[in-house]
């Protein structure tokens, strides 16, 4: 059994400052058996902030070009891991790589992920629902290491960079710096 309660704060990277954006916290946390939230709280001055208009809630590609929250899921034990896009338009986007930036694949999920939206004048709150359990070698393993992310677009078209820990150098959210959270089975 999974028990899984956590919270973190991600920070924007260096090179990729957002001062629209006051904080992005994100509570992650086991909802049943194999199926964990994420949910993502962003502070920021909203009119300046470019959010996605709600679409159709389908598996899109690219999500990451505009305003985006995304986990990335790891077997602690292995290179592979999984990449979940969650779009405030609803769409979303899963992912499996089998090492580092290599071998990507779509993951097929029987049930897509459950997103759900909640704007306000100054913040935005999104949650995700990922049933881990339909993914046989996260379901498998005994423990997950876990990077959260963020990519915030200002109405400028300019994009943010946020994690829980960053890379030397440019912006990437793949890098192992950036699996910093770890859940085990309890």
């Amino acid at each position: 059994m999974w028990s899984v309660d956590a919270q973190a704060v991600l920070k924007a990277h260096p090179s990729t400052p957002n001062d629209a954006v006051r904080s992005i916290g994100v509570r992650l946390r086991a909802v049943e058996p194999g199926v964990l939230e994420f949910g993502y709280s962003m502070s920021a001055e909203m009119s300046r902030v470019c959010v996605p208009s709600t679409d159709l809630g389908v598996r899109t590609d690219a999500l990451w070009r505009h305003t985006c929250f995304e986990a990335f899921v790891a077997p602690a034990d292995g290179a592979a891991y999984y990449e979940f896009n969650f779009s405030p338009s609803l769409n979303w986007a899963a992912y499996r790589f089998t090492a580092y930036r290599d071998g990507m694949s779509t993951v097929e999920i029987n049930r897509g992920l459950e997103i759900t939206v909640r704007r306000g004048h100054d913040d935005l709150e999104l949650t995700s629902t990922v049933r881990l359990g339909q993914v046989n070698d996260l379901r498998d393993a005994h423990r997950w290491r876990i990077a959260l992310a963020a990519v915030i677009e200002d109405k400028n078209g300019r994009l943010s960079y946020w994690g829980l820990r960053h890379p030397p150098g440019k912006p990437d959210f793949h890098h192992a710096t950036g699996f910093a959270m770890e859940v085990a089975r309890s």
